[in-house]
């Protein structure tokens, strides 16, 4: 409880309970050096939601969520199971106490459950009791990796670990996908350098291009609700969100991190 963690500062940055001292001042430093940088807390948690309810209005009723983070407003299972109340729903969480509060949360929920495991391990999180209780992989599955890539060190092979998800589920399933990126290099290592210098267990900033690497076995759909966009990743709150065109970066030139998205279908 005395080192910060990226599932609590995160908590912070929404507003929510679960979370010390010590992540809400990691929370205020990031804020410091990257002025309107936890704002991207809340604009990632609307990212979630509108992937979410699009892959569940698909026809999807299963969701493996890796990295969710602690239990807070809008969770992937609350959004799935508006259009299909038999939705089921794993959460996969490294941070313990993602799992001890998670567990009490969605203790009556018999469609949902927590569990805590490495999630580069992925035949520990696919043979898990709870994954195996309720995801069939033989049927379409929402892998979701919001806020996620960023938190995994280049040694974990992030990208080879995602892509063997990707690779065990079934034909029609569908990806979630959010992180940290920017186009400028010092930026990315300043920022880097100070969640690292906190203590947290992280990756780091990636470019763009980097982060595109997890589409490789997938089929993005067109970030505008139209489909008239070209179905490349753009800034996470303009992804299908209203009359908001798609950008693939902040229109603000000044704004040098920022979160991409894309969502994407396994054909």
């Amino acid at each position: 409880m005395s080192v910060p963690t990226a599932a609590r500062i995160y908590d912070a940055a929404l507003g929510g309970k679960d979370n010390f001292e010590v992540d809400r001042q990691a929370a205020l430093q990031l804020e410091e050096s990257n002025p309107g940088i936890l704002s991207q807390a809340q604009i990632n948690r609307a990212f979630l939601a509108r992937g979410v309810n699009h892959v569940a209005q698909a026809g999807v009723r299963q969701f493996l969520d890796l990295g969710s983070g602690l239990p807070t407003a809008e969770n992937t299972h609350e959004i799935a199971q508006r259009t299909h109340p038999d939705a089921r729903v794993v959460y996969v969480d490294h941070d313990p106490i993602v799992l001890a509060h998670g567990r009490a949360i969605l203790a009556d929920n018999k469609t949902t459950s927590v569990t805590t495991a490495d999630l580069t391990d992925v035949e520990k999180v696919l043979e898990s009791e709870d994954t195996q209780r309720l995801i069939d992989l033989s049927e379409p599955v929402c892998l979701m990796l919001v806020g996620l890539l960023h938190c995994i060190p280049d040694e974990q092979d992030p990208f080879g670990a995602m892509r063997a998800y990707v690779d065990r589920l079934a034909p029609g399933s569908w990806l979630v996908f959010s992180a940290f990126v920017s186009d400028d290099e010092g930026a990315a290592r300043a920022f880097t350098e100070r969640v690292h210098s906190m203590g947290v267990t992280w990756g780091r900033v990636r470019t763009p291009e980097e982060a595109a690497r997890v589409f490789e076995a997938v089929e993005l759909v067109s970030p505008s609700s139209d489909g008239s966009f070209p179905a490349v990743p753009v800034e996470c709150s303009t992804w299908r969100n209203g009359d908001k065109p798609p950008e693939p970066r902040p229109a603000d030139p000044e704004t040098l991190i920022w979160e991409t998205s894309g969502v994407a279908v396994k054909r």
